[in-house]
């Protein structure tokens, strides 16, 4: 993922349980977010202590250990290629980071937006922070930093990368935000089918992505296309390569419907230059991690492809929604009973249906932000949330947890400064006598030695 600021907690765009959308912060903080005992009348259970008291804890928490796996696979990822993101399909560790979020994002919107004086002054705070995180995603993950060894800035707008994890985190989250807005109904919650039937619209919502998420990607036509690249041997010229597909249906890394999509709307100067499928083993002899083309090597082994891109964030923006089920469960359930089964169950279910659909040949991909990707990553974030609620809001064993709450509560300021390299680039800025001399390169020559 990439970083976060630790100034206002209102203007941390992943901590949204803190800035309502009308003047509702006491509200907020003070009922949104409490953990109420399991008599349903708003205290802790089982020992909960001070965190019955405050905020909903294991929201915090959850959001702390996303970010500490976050730096954990970008920081050792090259080491341990098996943390790393997938090649293709499968499942890693890396992998569950942007679900995790967007799930969470989806759980804090329903606790945000609970009660509403103005439907049109939230859409309107909605879209300012939604643009806010675009602008930001553009900067931090757009060129602006070339990276570590690298003390040049700016960025060529002809070459821009245009999506990125903040953006999609920013579309996952205006979508949700109006849908919460505007799309429930009025009547009183007292079962799971009076639930779902006061969100109904929601769900309408999420069977239209899905079927047309799937439509676009099996049903696409792919035709053949090419990609050019600066030569090796001089800086002006170009290498053309062309790939053939002229298929329908094609989940592989040349031929999907995800990346003609991006390569026709977004440009494909303007996607991720260094594919995720570089590492598979007919593109890299050092696979699952990066290394030399084999001889072998087909031609899109080389092609710009975004992971964060239109047609997948489609499917992350159902995940969001997903998130958005599991705090209304908070808002309309007090009982920790109550809660826990209304998690376990659907997020049970999810988990059953993401494997079955991988074993049927719908493969779990994170590239492609596949059906049963989505699945089984919301199911699992599902259980996982349920799992720290039980230990942290309703037994309130917070002392171990201490730490990822803590970076739980300051997750844009970790994000920006550790995932996005802000603070190894700055680093880099103060060197003696030559670039090569700083404590960047010192640090990582050391770590090399050991």
């Amino acid at each position: 993922m990439g970083m976060y600021e630790t100034v206002r907690r209102d203007e941390d765009p992943l901590v949204l349980d803190a800035n309502t959308p009308e003047n509702l912060s006491a509200d907020v903080e003070s009922s949104l977010l409490n953990s109420p005992r399991s008599d349903g009348s708003g205290g802790g259970g089982g020992g909960g202590g001070n965190a019955s008291k405050g905020r909903l804890v294991s929201l915090d928490v959850f959001r702390g250990l996303t970010v500490a796996i976050m730096i954990l696979v970008d920081d050792a990822g090259g080491i341990l290629p098996a943390i790393n993101h997938s090649p293709w399909n499968g499942l890693t560790l890396a992998d569950f980071v942007m679900p995790f979020f967007l799930f969470i994002v989806g759980v804090s919107l329903a606790l945000a937006y609970k009660n509403l004086s103005s439907g049109y002054l939230a859409t309107k705070k909605a879209v300012v922070r939604a643009l806010k995180l675009l602008v930001f995603g553009l900067f931090l993950q757009g060129g602006y930093f070339h990276g570590l060894n690298n003390l040049t800035y700016g960025v060529d707008i002809e070459q821009i990368r245009l999506a990125g994890i903040l953006q999609r985190i920013a579309v996952a989250y205006f979508l949700a935000a109006v849908c919460e807005i505007w799309l429930k109904g009025d009547n009183n919650v007292k079962s799971g089918s009076s639930l779902l039937k006061k969100y109904q619209f929601q769900w309408a919502v999420v069977l239209v992505l899905t079927v047309a998420y799937c439509s676009l990607l099996y049903g696409l036509y792919v035709p053949d296309w090419e990609y050019s690249i600066p030569s090796e041997t001089s800086s002006s010229a170009l290498k053309i390569f062309k790939v053939k597909c002229g298929v329908r249906s094609d989940t592989g890394p040349a031929c999907n419907a995800v990346g003609m999509i991006d390569r026709n709307v977004l440009g494909i100067q303007h996607l991720y230059k260094r594919p995720i499928y570089a590492r598979m083993k007919q593109c890299s002899i050092n696979s699952p991690d990066y290394g030399p083309l084999p001889p072998d090597a087909p031609t899109w082994c080389q092609a710009p492809f975004d992971p964060e891109g239109l047609l997948s964030s489609v499917m992350a923006i159902v995940t969001c929604l997903v998130g958005l089920h599991y705090g209304h469960i908070i808002v309309h359930f007090k009982d920790h009973k109550d809660r826990i089964l209304h998690w376990i169950v659907p997020s049970s279910c999810l988990l059953v249906l993401g494997f079955a659909l991988d074993f049927f040949g719908m493969h779990v991909n994170k590239a492609l932000y596949t059906f049963s990707y989505m699945c089984v990553t919301a199911g699992a974030a599902g259980i996982l949330f349920a799992g720290i609620y039980l230990m942290v809001d309703m037994y309130g064993y917070r002392r171990p947890t201490i730490v990822v709450e803590w970076m739980g509560m300051h997750a844009l300021m970790i994000y920006i400064l550790a995932a996005c390299n802000i603070l190894p680039v700055f680093l880099q800025g103060f060197y003696w006598r030559r670039p090569q001399n700083n404590i960047v390169v010192s640090l990582f020559s050391t770590f090399e030695k050991y």
